[in-house]
């Protein structure tokens, strides 16, 4: 038995996850319609003014309605697609179920939507949107995604540890 065979020889089956078509190899063809999509999806959220500062400042002071019913309709149309996805078992564009699983409701979860607000109303800014503000030319926007990838990095290191 040479060394690959051995190392082979540890290596468990692969677990499914919750992301079943991360385990699919993407072509290069794939990620560019990813990115094409992910580019006009900026734009629409910039002409928007959804990754405006200003106007997440305002959800935050309750001055306007204009994010509530932005968020709001984003939640309406998300629940409708999942209904439709079980309701007619609709299948991905491989063709592949598409499985939704139930989740389940922790106290952590409460903790982190705080944080995740405060950091929100701190910098005016979302992980999604963060790209599109730096496309926008909004440069210190860098700092926050920074401290996205150093939080998201703090809670992988510690998560053991956290209330879930």
């Amino acid at each position: 038995m040479n060394v690959k065979e051995k190392d082979n020889s540890r290596v468990s089956a692969p677990v499914e996850c919750e992301a079943p078509n991360m385990q699919h190899q993407t072509s290069k063809d794939g990620l560019l319609k990813y990115l094409i999509v992910g580019v006009i999806f900026g734009i629409v959220f910039v002409k928007a003014e959804i990754v405006s500062w200003f106007r997440i400042q305002e959800m935050f002071r309750l001055q306007s309605l204009f994010m509530y019913l932005v968020i709001g309709s984003a939640i309406a149309v998300g629940m409708i697609s999942i209904q439709l996805i079980k309701k007619f078992k609709i299948k991905s564009l491989a063709g592949e179920p598409i499985k939704i699983a139930n989740k389940e409701f922790r106290k952590g979860q409460i903790i982190g939507g705080f944080i995740f607000g405060l950091g929100w109303a701190i910098t005016g800014a979302c992980p999604g949107p963060l790209f599109a503000q730096i496309g926008s030319g909004f440069t210190v926007i860098f700092i926050t995604l920074l401290s996205a990838i150093a939080g998201t990095w703090v809670y992988g290191r510690f998560a053991d540890k956290l209330p879930n």
